[in-house]
């Protein structure tokens, strides 16, 4: 594993516009829809009682209420402080971007805007690295600080790993973090999906992902030909891109495969918002935001 070691005047720039602009966003912007869209997420079990008038019929527990010919309910108790978990891909493929910006910059800068947003909230943030293998874990803390660190571990690590295996690292994840977290999964996800993984994680957190892309993985410049290579297999292929019938056959394989990860996350019940690199994040995710909060009150 390559961590980073001394940073360069690029990055450091990079990292403080990022840690202004997510503070900027979180005052002017996300105050309060984050609260919204999560409140209630971190209730906890306290005890069972006996129903009174006036109770949430929903809350019975029927089990208990069987066994005692008489209604029990189940209470719990508001858990204020949520443990919020970034889980980034760092593989070869988040090195790329042909516009203003890489996939992995993109994702610093959506975890720096939740960091921030949850650090407003009191709430502990945590980060974890992966490739086809876990990189690197960082527990969850408070502070400014660690939400600095967690930025400059995204962007400036590099994996000797081209690969990624996201089941490797949602099975870690599991392992680690036993009590209920919100996770947010960033990724491109150009790897076979882990069903499994996916479900048992979503099962036993608050699983939301985030599938980041660049357009030239949709859209071919008409540039004569060029060389395609696969950043996780190294495998190439030339293609003439002034053919109109090879664009469009590219573009449709690429929004094709597109949808199937929308279908197959919905399958999983699995929030995912999927996002460009050369285009805004944000509303996005206040929409996301605003969406799941109308949920929770259904």
């Amino acid at each position: 594993m390559a961590a980073p070691g001394m940073l360069d005047d690029e990055l450091i720039a990079k990292i403080k516009n990022i840690h202004i602009r997510a503070s900027r966003l979180v005052n002017d912007v996300f105050a309060g829809e984050y609260e919204s869209a999560f409140k209630g997420r971190g209730l906890e079990f306290e005890e069972v009682r006996e129903y009174l008038p006036g109770d949430d019929v929903r809350s019975i527990d029927w089990n208990v209420t069987a066994r005692y010919s008489k209604p029990y309910i189940k209470t719990f108790k508001d858990e204020r402080e949520l443990t919020v978990i970034f889980v980034v891909d760092v593989s070869a493929s988040s090195r790329f971007g042909t516009k203003t910006k890489f996939k992995n910059e993109v994702a610093a800068e959506i975890t720096a805007l939740l960091a921030y947003t949850a650090l407003k909230n009191n709430d502990k943030v945590g980060l974890l690295i992966f490739s086809d293998h876990v990189e690197h874990y960082l527990p969850p803390k408070k502070g400014k600080g660690h939400i600095w660190r967690v930025i400059r571990e995204i962007l400036a690590y590099r994996s000797d790993s081209k690969k990624t295996h996201l089941g490797n690292a949602l099975e870690f994840l599991n392992q680690i973090v036993k009590r209920r977290a919100v996770v947010f999964l960033i990724s491109d996800f150009l790897d076979q999906d882990d069903q499994t993984q996916l479900r048992t994680t979503s099962q036993i957190h608050d699983l939301i992902a985030f599938g980041i892309y660049d357009d030239r993985e949709v859209n071919l410049p008409n540039v004569g030909y060029i060389e395609l290579e696969d950043a996780e297999t190294g495998e190439s292929i030339l293609v003439n891109t002034t053919n109109k019938q090879v664009r469009n056959e590219f573009k449709k394989i690429a929004e094709f495969t597109q949808q199937k990860q929308e279908v197959f996350f919905k399958s999983l019940n699995i929030d995912f918002i999927q996002m460009r690199t050369d285009e805004n994040y944000i509303d996005p995710i206040i929409k996301f935001f605003r969406v799941r909060e109308k949920k929770m009150f259904r």
